[in-house]
């Protein structure tokens, strides 16, 4: 299945399916759904400011909403926290804050090769870095792409793999607002 995912991915015959979303929600649906012990923190916005001063949780999720594939979002974050638990060490930690994604782990961090040419398909590196088939990183490369969003890989200073994904900002509306009526450009008759 996961071939099949790199070969349409590959071919560019993906298309996002796009829908207004809660991101964090998703982030967190998308780590429980791995099964591993991974800890999910929304930082750095009004909603999660507001979460903390006891504002209901329905209106914090409604606020933090973003226009993206909820299904392709949720096949990131799992490969990135599957692969933070598969190759490096816990503890794990995801961050949401604003449109950034952070997955970061504790263990040896990513190959300079994987820095420096990106994840290649059946390589998943240094011995030390476990079993696989480099699939995963390869996927969620692919489906960033196709969401519009950027995912960066590096190493932390302290040791430990950084997954950072950003997605796009949501799309503005150019178009005056629609009244129901339609405006007559024509020049009055004489």
């Amino acid at each position: 299945e996961d071939l099949l995912e790199i070969s349409r991915l590959d071919a560019g015959a993906e298309a996002p399916v796009r829908a207004r979303v809660p991101l964090a929600a998703v982030v967190a649906e998308a780590v429980a759904r791995t099964g591993l012990d991974t800890a999910v923190t929304v930082t750095g916005s009004p909603a999660a400011e507001q979460a903390e001063h006891g504002v209901d949780a329905e209106q914090v999720e409604a606020s933090e909403q973003v226009e993206t594939d909820p299904r392709r979002l949720e096949r990131i974050v799992g490969n990135l926290v599957t692969n933070a638990h598969r190759h490096g060490r816990t503890p794990v930690r995801v961050t949401v804050e604003g449109l950034t994604v952070v997955v970061r782990d504790h263990g040896p961090g990513f190959p300079a090769d994987l820095l420096l040419d990106g994840p290649r398909r059946f390589r998943t590196g240094v011995a030390e870095r476990g079993a696989g088939h480099g699939l995963g990183l390869t996927i969620a490369l692919g489906q960033a792409r196709v969401l519009g969003a950027e995912l960066r890989l590096d190493n932390a200073a302290d040791g430990g793999a950084i997954a950072t994904l950003r997605l796009p900002p949501p799309p503005t509306d150019t178009r005056p607002p629609h009244d129901g009526a339609e405006a007559d450009t024509r020049r009055p008759r004489p």
